[in-house]
């Protein structure tokens, strides 16, 4: 079995921990071969229509022509050099050009090190130590971020200090925090909305206030609300100007690359154009490799050329409408939901009480995957098809067929096979650790 020989030489048997076999009902974690538009192939030579889409990084759709074009052209002309390319220059101009509040960028291939180099950066241009972290669910898998988990062995208890939380839409938590530690905080990360949550009136503009009061450096984690909810990110739709901001998934559809950027007296800081102690920014190997940078540029003509966006907010929405009129019909409207953003749907699982469920959580998944839909939520990509979405209507009522019996019967120990998926990031292996 693949899955078994997966976890004999990659720990955890995936190499991103959202990824895991753990996260999956038991006995159905399909290993992928190939993918197109938005649909899946496993070795098996099962098809599946894809939701989550390589975790929110691919919004034009698997194997998406004009981007594979584009690094088919650059392939013979090498991939990594000893001085930056044109390219270079070209990709941070398109990408600068969707990004109203941004004037330098420098490029990287994953979030965690454009995060943690904001971090840095804001650390130094303030000289102080402590990080101000919104309490939403990942940032970076670097110490600063990693040690305020519950999943944070091998952190060191001073760095676990370092780093102080503050609640969504509660400004007061944030205000409470800089009371609290006056003078120390760095600065401060949050994503400016998320897949269930919109900042309520004056939340960011506060929050940029405060910011400026205690002179901190506001960041904004954009990896997802990043061309999802608008080609210049959420500092464009809400109209709110970060000091820095990070990029990665979509911008690459799908190819490594991610980014930090921001205002040039911050961003200078770790360039030629300073007197002050040089930040070490970003300073990585395969950063301005030319493949992922091709493909930016490519993404970026989809979205000037075209309406993305659009089109995941209309499929969305004709998908949320199916699942709820479906649940309302089966009569689990008050367990089973598709909520959030058109582009960036979840669905929730609650048990006889109403309370959400691991184990309700799994079989619908179960369920889903028997009839041909793989995925963890209801996040689109410009590339599901009205086809796909009916596709997905059908399987889903075919699993809230049989998750109303298991309300029905209190639980879902006759219908589900394996044990219930278990938190991404826990302390220990258990509940689904393996021998």
């Amino acid at each position: 079995m693949l899955q078994r020989r997966l976890h004999e030489r990659v720990p955890g048997g995936a190499h991103t921990y959202a990824r895991g076999s753990d996260q999956y009902p038991e006995g159905m974690t399909p290993v992928l071969v190939r993918g197109q538009g938005a649909k899946v192939w496993d070795a098996d030579g099962n098809c599946f229509v894809e939701y989550n889409m390589g975790l929110r990084s691919v919004t034009l759709g698997h194997a998406y022509r004009p981007v594979l074009d584009a690094v088919r052209a650059v392939l013979d002309d090498g991939l990594s050099f000893t001085r930056p390319t044109e390219l270079e220059l070209a990709a941070a101009e398109d990408f600068l050009g969707l990004v109203p509040g941004a004037d330098m960028v420098k490029f990287c291939k994953n979030g965690s090190d454009s995060t943690s180099a904001a971090i840095r950066l804001a650390r130094a241009a303030t000289g102080r130590d402590l990080v101000a972290v919104c309490e939403q669910p990942f940032f970076s898998i670097h110490d600063w971020f990693v040690g305020a988990l519950e999943m944070n062995a091998g952190v060191p208890m001073a760095v676990r200090e370092l780093t102080v939380r503050f609640r969504y839409n509660d400004l007061e938590s944030l205000r409470e925090q800089f009371g609290a530690h006056e003078g120390r905080i760095a600065c401060v990360i949050l994503e400016a909305a998320t897949a269930t949550a919109e900042p309520a009136p004056g939340f960011l503009e506060g929050v940029r206030e405060l910011c400026d009061r205690h002179g901190a450096v506001l960041i904004f984690d954009e990896m997802i609300t990043g061309l999802r909810w608008s080609a210049g990110g959420a500092q464009a739709l809400y109209g709110v100007r970060p000091d820095l901001s990070c990029w990665g998934k979509a911008i690459g559809n799908g190819f490594p690359i991610s980014a930090l950027a921001g205002r040039r007296e911050l961003m200078e800081l770790g360039g030629l154009r300073t007197d002050q102690p040089r930040v070490f920014l970003l300073s990585t190997t395969h950063g301005p490799e030319s493949v992922s940078l091709a493909a930016l540029r490519a993404v970026v003509r989809a979205y000037t050329e075209g309406d993305p966006i659009g089109t995941m907010e209309q499929r969305g929405r004709a998908l949320a409408e199916g699942v709820n009129a479906a649940a309302g019909e089966l009569g689990v409207n008050d367990h089973v939901a598709a909520i959030g953003r058109p582009s960036c749907l979840l669905f929730t699982t609650k048990d006889a009480d109403g309370s959400p469920s691991q184990p309700f959580r799994t079989l619908f998944m179960q369920e889903l995957l028997r009839h041909g839909v793989l995925g963890q939520n209801f996040v689109v990509s410009a590339a599901h098809t009205p086809d796909d979405i009916q596709r997905t209507l059908m399987a889903t009522r075919e699993a809230m067929t049989v998750y109303r019996k298991a309300l029905e019967e209190g639980s879902v120990d006759r219908f589900l096979e394996g044990r219930p998926v278990a938190p991404t990031l826990r302390r220990y292996a258990a509940p689904r650790r393996i021998s």
